[in-house]
């Protein structure tokens, strides 16, 4: 499916699922913008996944940890995160690959007027049972250093008026 650039909503995937259909995308070619990455869902509680964070976290160069790894605060960050763990991406193929993909927190001006897709082998709804445990991206997050959520939500919140106002206008 090639398009000239394919808008994914994020909201309500779970992580991996998206992060490996986004790779295998970019691999075949097409451009794939994120938006709202900071309401993706990790399965698991969210203690569990925050312990795991953690621990990633404390890895660092014991010598000189300016050299890496780097731990990356924003949710979009992480996305890309693991999409390039997904991407051979020392390699020109998988570099490339990466350049071709952008994730976002929110939906920013351009692309709040643009279709955008989902995924539906990628889905919470479809992929995890009923009753089973998972948290969103956006507080994990935030309880490991990213400070910019309040932001995010109050350029969602004024979009997400605009975009009632135009439907109401719209819909008489």
């Amino acid at each position: 499916m090639f398009e000239k650039l394919i808008v994914i909503d994020c909201r309500g995937h779970l992580l991996g699922r998206l992060a490996s259909f986004v790779a295998k995308e970019a691999l075949a070619g097409q451009k794939i913008m994120l938006v709202r990455a900071e309401d993706i869902n990790i399965s698991g509680s969210f203690m569990r996944n925050k312990l795991n964070l953690l621990m990633k976290r404390h890895k660092r160069m014991s010598t000189n940890p300016r050299r890496g790894p780097f731990h990356h605060h924003s949710p979009a960050d992480m996305l890309m995160r693991t999409i390039r763990g997904m991407l051979p991406h020392k390699i020109y193929k998988g570099s490339a690959a990466l350049q071709r993909i952008k994730a976002v927190d929110g939906c920013p001006a351009p692309f709040d007027k643009v279709k955008k897709m989902v995924v539906p082998a990628a889905l919470r709804v479809t992929r995890l049972r009923p009753g089973r445990k998972y948290c969103t991206l956006k507080r994990l997050a935030t309880e490991t250093g990213w400070k910019y959520q309040d932001v995010v939500e109050k350029y969602e919140a004024k979009r997400k008026a605009n975009a009632a106002k135009w439907y109401e206008s719209k819909k008489n």
